[in-house]
């Protein structure tokens, strides 16, 4: 008798501030599983293995692995990354002082304000002689014996471990770089190697050394914790990394690369986490014929916003970390130190909430880990919207005592309230931060925001989502199936994405699209070869082209789509269209092209999207009912309580009430109405209007 084939499950774990979310797809059943760990900040890959041992059991066949990390991110944010050492060109080493005068839009007022110092002290900054002109014409050839002696310096005299080179208009013509890189690694093999025209082939120095500095700053961390994954995973016999099973990294533009390729380029992992929600919003608009989706996603330590039209999410090609820029592809994510974890403080009388996080370890004062300070997960329990007994459905022990002694302690008597009322002034701060945020990628670029649908996830967002939608009068919040993992559940959605691109600068015109068709064909070339380098069939495949463009003396430029067949007059008209619907006009000036792009995309299997097949016309039933603080009528009242599993697709509720999860909470209020969809998703509304 042949014995039954092991399950075979996909998995997905994304890392928080405070949790690491982890995910199963059961390829047969069609069924998921979550399980949540505490994050480990002194050792992050313990906590990613910790929620995959919760998970996945010996005797079940993992077939793949997409996680999404901030590891790269918080060794940016907390300045905790390698020490680098930068080699350009002879004449160019204080390029990051010099950087940009513009002062970023956020402190314009402040007159005091000052730009971050530099990640790379000056003595680690050599410059070698050899140039390249803007048309890519060698003047200078490279002299080879001052790279390897700058090397030398660095790495042995210095200590170095990791190493950024960045020579001028290598954009056009990245010979120099390369043949530089090249002398590195053969002479200092145990070195890590950035070179500029690998992360992005696009003119302005500054950013491009900017880029590649915060590549190297990330690299030897982010090449030691995969390594210690891999490890991981390969010890525990669940998951052997290699062709055939591999580990995938989201990419902070969407899609996923393998584990190999994010080593070498473990820049474009640096938002890989808040990602993980953008692609998994974007299939779920398209599958539902959304039209415009607004994401929310709060977790323990961030608010990630992101807009999303027709299925596609907001995307630049550059943008800033902590006053660094990048010039990488990346989705356009506002975010906000607000999560969960975010500590409630006073400031010369003032409250104030975030951008501090109690993070995983010590906690909120409620998790009795030695936190003292409130949290917004605190001010929760005080005003009875989280159960303290059935926290993480009860696998986790918190104390509402300990959180109202952290309110009153250390905000309600300051402010001369009652525990209750300080907490409420809590979450009246956090959403004035939280509107604001979410304006600057609505409102103050011409969308407005009661036409979209709200989509809520992350541990918190749910709980959040329908007190933003009362600020902001947002018609419908729509909660997920598995909001805490949504993050995870959208890695799960993700193809494997990779992105070339080329400076033009020149004219939009016939004779420039002939004219950068080879180019193009050479891209295209590039990434299909990196696609199959990562195990995708040629029928897995899909090309797009891309060119960023502008009107002739503008600064900054917007991504056009260029079909097969298009003309140059076509291509004009819809970067006019766009422009249109980014800022609000056309202007009657020529089109210039900065850079060709070519987006290619490798697909894999997803998880199916089905309707449920148990419905019901009754009505739903409580199960049980808790004092909390409505905020439409600012009292304390009775809540009904729900379970999520006991709601069917078709009936509906009314507010106040709780519907409980376990690892989430959704809180409607007294003015708000709940009707579950034909897929499990909860709808949120205001009372006596429908879900748009």
């Amino acid at each position: 008798m042949t014995s039954a084939a092991p399950p075979r499950v996909r998995l997905a774990v994304d890392i928080g501030g405070t949790f690491v979310d982890a995910i199963s797809y059961d390829e047969a059943l069609g069924t998921f599983q979550i399980h949540k760990a505490s994050t480990t900040p002194a050792a992050p890959a313990r906590g990613v293995l910790d929620a995959i041992d919760g998970l996945v059991h010996r005797g079940q066949s993992v077939t793949g692995l997409v996680h999404g990390t901030t590891l790269g991110l918080n060794a940016i944010l907390q300045r905790n990354g390698a020490a680098v050492g930068i080699i350009t060109n002879e004449g160019f080493s204080d390029l990051l002082e010099i950087a940009r005068a513009a002062i970023p839009t956020e402190h314009m007022y402040n007159f005091s304000f000052a730009a971050p110092p530099p990640l790379v002290p000056r003595r680690h900054r050599i410059g070698v002689p050899g140039r390249i002109d803007a048309r890519g014409q060698v003047l200078t050839a490279l002299d080879e014996d001052a790279v390897v002696e700058a090397g030398r310096v660095l790495v042995e005299e210095h200590g170095l471990r990791s190493l950024a080179v960045c020579f001028l208009h290598s954009y056009i013509n990245p010979d120099h770089e390369r043949q530089a890189a090249s002398l590195l690694r053969e002479a200092f093999p145990d070195a890590l190697v950035s070179v500029s025209s690998d992360i992005t082939r696009e003119y302005r120095e500054y950013e491009r050394t900017s880029t590649v500095t915060l590549d190297a700053y990330i690299a030897p961390v982010m090449n030691d914790y995969l390594a210690e994954l891999e490890t991981g995973l390969t010890e525990r016999g669940l998951f052997e990394v290699g062709p055939s099973r591999p580990l995938h990294i989201m990419r902070s533009g969407g899609g996923a690369m393998t584990a190999g390729l994010a080593r070498r380029s473990p820049l474009t992992t640096v938002l890989s986490g808040p990602a993980g929600g953008v692609v998994g919003a974007s299939h779920l608009a398209r599958e539902m014929s959304w039209p415009r989706v607004l994401t929310f996603d709060v977790g323990g330590t961030t608010l990630d916003a992101c807009v999303i039209q027709d299925g596609t999410p907001s995307e630049v090609h550059e943008a800033s970390i902590d006053g660094f820029p990048l010039l990488i592809p990346i989705f356009d994510i506002r975010s906000v130190g607000a999560g969960g974890g975010s500590i409630a403080w006073m400031h010369e009388g003032l409250l104030r909430v975030g951008p501090r996080s109690a993070g995983a370890v010590p906690g909120p004062a409620a998790y009795l880990r030695g936190g003292t300070e409130p949290t917004i997960t605190d001010a929760s329990l005080v005003l009875g919207y989280l159960d303290s007994e059935a926290f993480l459905a009860g696998e986790m022990s918190v104390s509402t005592e300990a959180a109202r002694e952290a309110i009153a302690s250390k905000l309600a008597g300051p402010l001369g309230v009652s525990p209750e009322e300080a907490a409420a002034s809590v979450f009246r701060v956090l959403m004035a931060r939280t509107v604001g945020a979410l304006r600057e990628i609505t409102v103050e670029r011409g969308l407005d925001p009661r036409e979209f649908s709200l989509l809520a996830f992350g541990g918190a967002g749910p709980l959040l989502a329908p007190m933003l939608a009362r600020e902001m009068e947002i018609a419908t919040t729509v909660i997920p199936q598995l909001p805490a993992a949504f993050s995870a559940l959208g890695m799960l959605m993700s193809d494997i994405q990779y992105e070339l691109a080329t400076t033009i600068l020149r004219p939009l015109s016939d004779v420039t699209l002939d004219e950068i068709e080879p180019a193009l064909v050479e891209l295209t070339a590039q990434a299909e070869s990196t696609l199959l380098g990562q195990g995708l069939e040629r029928e897995t495949h899909s090309f797009e082209r891309v060119l960023d463009a502008r009107y002739q003396g503008q600064e900054h430029a917007l991504s056009v789509v260029w079909q097969p067949g298009d003309t140059a007059a076509q291509l004009a008209e819809r970067f006019n269209q766009l422009h249109v619907n980014r800022h609000g006009h056309a202007m009657p000036v020529d089109v210039q092209i900065l850079a060709a792009r070519v987006r290619a995309v490798g697909r894999l299997a997803k998880p199916e999207l089905r309707p449920l097949a148990v419905s019901s016309d009754g009505p739903a039933q409580p199960s049980g009912e808790r004092v909390a603080y409505d905020v439409a009528t600012a009292r304390m009242v009775p809540f009904a309580l729900y379970h999520r599993a006991a709601l069917a697709v078709g009936q509906s509720l009314a507010g106040p009430a709780i519907v409980e999860e376990g690892t989430s909470t959704t809180v409607l209020f007294s003015d708000q109405q709940l009707a579950v969809d034909a897929y499990g998703e909860l709808l949120i509304t205001a009372n006596g209007k429908e879900s748009t």
